[in-house]
């Protein structure tokens, strides 16, 4: 039973610039394999992945500051005044294979700018080169580190698509080892079943301009190694109740043109029947990932009911 204002639909048809955006991205070369057979020769094949460097310009807007947990690198953006009151501790998306795009610094620069926050970035290594447990590491290390010298009800753990699935499970590893919690939890996009079971999903991926079933799925079970895909290590989808009733205030955005958004949905009602304070915001005609649209009105409209969010 669908909980009373639990799931809101924000926009009710695309907005021009992300009709625009939508146009253009499906006409570029895909970022990611679209068929399952084509998964290893993408991965065999590639140039290692490097992480888009920071905009100059941010090293005069913000305060910024480099730094290594787990051997990995650490980017934390500062406004010019000093550390904010919130902390967002945010992981990129890329399905575990990709690194941080440019794409991504220009909404993480306007969170910083708009909410006098502190934003940590991890730029972590990558699968198949590296390993989840790798990447567990550096957010878990990343994490205690900012917790030690900061309040951690005012850290919020954000990021996008598989970059979600990360600050979500960060969380629930946090409630499962009885370790300090975050105080609210945002998600973009999240990749919550990396199998992608739901035969739902069938119905959507026609009009998801750029993930596909069957190369998605691929790229969770790989990146799965010795673990169940379809466990809630691996997809915090099928977490308990009694893990999940114990994660803080949570938000989940995702465009209505985007293979997640069925997960996205059995996920909050799952939050909710475990006592969660959950909302999911909908978005007509929106891609994966759309608020990286920075100039679009579902962008905006995220950045608003984000501000709504820490303000609670």
């Amino acid at each position: 039973m669908q909980h009373q204002d639990t799931i809101q639909l924000r926009s009710a048809k695309p907005s021009l610039i992300m009709r625009l955006a939508k146009w253009f991205i499906a006409r570029q070369t895909p970022i990611f394999p679209q068929r399952s057979d084509e998964v290893a020769g993408f991965l065999a094949d590639r140039e290692l992945p490097v992480d888009a460097p920071v905009p100059p310009s941010f090293e005069r807007k913000f305060r910024v500051e480099h730094w290594q947990v787990a051997g990995q690198k650490i980017v934390t953006l500062h406004p010019k005044t000093g550390p904010g009151e919130w902390h967002m501790l945010y992981f990129h998306g890329g399905g575990f294979v990709l690194p941080l795009a440019k794409e991504h610094w220009p909404i993480l620069g306007a969170m910083v700018e708009r909410f006098c926050m502190s934003i940590s970035v991890p730029l972590y290594d990558l699968a198949p080169e590296s390993t989840y447990a790798a990447q567990d590491a550096v957010a878990d290390e990343a994490f205690a580190k900012l917790a030690t010298g900061h309040d951690p009800a005012k850290i919020i753990l954000n990021g996008d698509s598989a970059g979600g699935h990360m600050a979500l499970s960060l969380a629930l590893r946090q409630a499962a080892n009885g370790g300090p919690m975050p105080g609210k939890l945002a998600l973009f996009a999240p990749w919550l079943d990396v199998t992608l079971q739901d035969k739902a999903i069938e119905a959507v991926e026609p009009y998801d301009i750029m993930l596909k079933i069957g190369a998605v799925s691929t790229l969770g079970k790989l990146w799965a190694g010795d673990r169940d895909p379809s466990g809630p290590e691996c997809s915090p989808l099928y977490a308990s109740a009694e893990a999940l009733s114990q994660l803080p205030p949570t938000r989940i955005w995702t465009g209505q043109h985007d293979l997640f958004i069925i997960d996205s949905r059995s996920f909050t009602e799952k939050l909710c029947s475990a006592g969660v304070d959950a909302k999911l915001y909908e978005y007509a005609g929106a891609p994966h990932v759309f608020m990286l649209v920075t100039p679009s009105r579902e962008s905006k409209d995220t950045l608003d009911l984000f501000g709504a969010f820490l303000a609670e």
